[in-house]
């Protein structure tokens, strides 16, 4: 089994990178760093491993499921469709519905008009709003301080900005704009957007998009293989990371009075939030 028929069989099942983890003995880092492509020569070992995982729960019809309109969902994003509706985002008034029977494609997003912004998360499109002046201005602070460090400190990344197209997990029914975002290694930079998981990913918290950036975004960003992940949140003035690149995943709270650690830096990179 190759890694991109994994790939597709790992999406089909619903599996998460915990659940072949815990079935196949192999670390949950390595599991996400052979689904996200940082890791691009595993072992025959681990690949039989994984492989073995996918086959049993494919035969055992493990965590595969199908609703009445035919739209298939996973077991861990089976939770996040289980959120009372008082919390879930609405998706964006064209027409559809996130239980609708065929879902939206990139070349339903591309099809979109201009002046419309959004989202596709899964076959479903979520508006964007215009963001906040507070919401810009955290932005831009952000941008600056990442850009600085990265030069400082002669790091291999590069740091962009809303609104730019991340084509999250490489399919065709998902398309997100990060807040702000960042890549280390080779990458097309002359592409209409990127293809796959940033190293880390940051989004600031407003009204209209509180609980889709804090459950379903967090559950997309860590299943695609994103190292990182940032939630800013103005109105309490605190920062939460998500550090996914450990066996150990322990999310770290901070005020805007810390100096909050870049994880994937080793630590040796810090954004200044007083400063923001």
């Amino acid at each position: 089994m190759t890694i991109e028929q994994m790939k597709k069989k790992k999406l089909e099942l619903g599996l998460t990178a915990e659940m072949i983890a815990d079935q196949s003995g192999v670390p949950v880092s390595t599991v996400r760093k052979i689904f996200s492509g940082a890791t691009k020569a595993p072992r025959k070992l681990t690949i039989d491993a994984i492989a073995k995982v996918l086959n049993s729960a494919g035969e055992a019809g493990h965590n595969h499921g199908e609703d009445a309109s035919g739209y298939h969902h996973g077991a861990a994003y089976k939770q996040i469709e289980s959120i009372p509706e008082s919390v879930k985002e609405p998706s964006a008034d064209y027409g559809i519905s996130p239980r609708q029977k065929k879902p939206h494609t990139l070349k339903d997003y591309y099809a979109l008009p201009e002046e419309r912004r959004a989202e596709l998360i899964d076959g479903v499109f979520y508006d964007m709003a215009a963001p906040s002046l507070r919401h810009q201005s955290i932005l831009l602070s952000l941008a600056i301080q990442f850009r600085e460090y990265i030069k400082e400190h002669n790091q291999a990344c590069e740091v962009y900005i809303a609104p730019c197209d991340v084509r999250l997990d490489k399919d065709d029914y998902t398309m997100v704009q990060p807040d702000l975002f960042v890549i280390c290694g080779e990458y097309d930079r002359n592409a209409v957007c990127y293809e796959g998981a940033p190293d880390l990913a940051i989004e600031i918290l407003s009204p209209a998009t509180r609980s889709k950036d804090m459950l379903l975004k967090l559950f997309k960003y860590q299943q695609a293989g994103v190292r990182e992940y940032w939630i800013v949140d103005p109105k309490f003035n605190k920062v939460t990371v998500h550090y996914f690149d450990t066996e150990e995943y322990d999310p770290k709270q901070y005020s805007f009075k810390d100096v909050v650690p870049i994880e994937i830096s080793g630590r040796k990179c810090n954004i200044d939030f007083t400063k923001i």
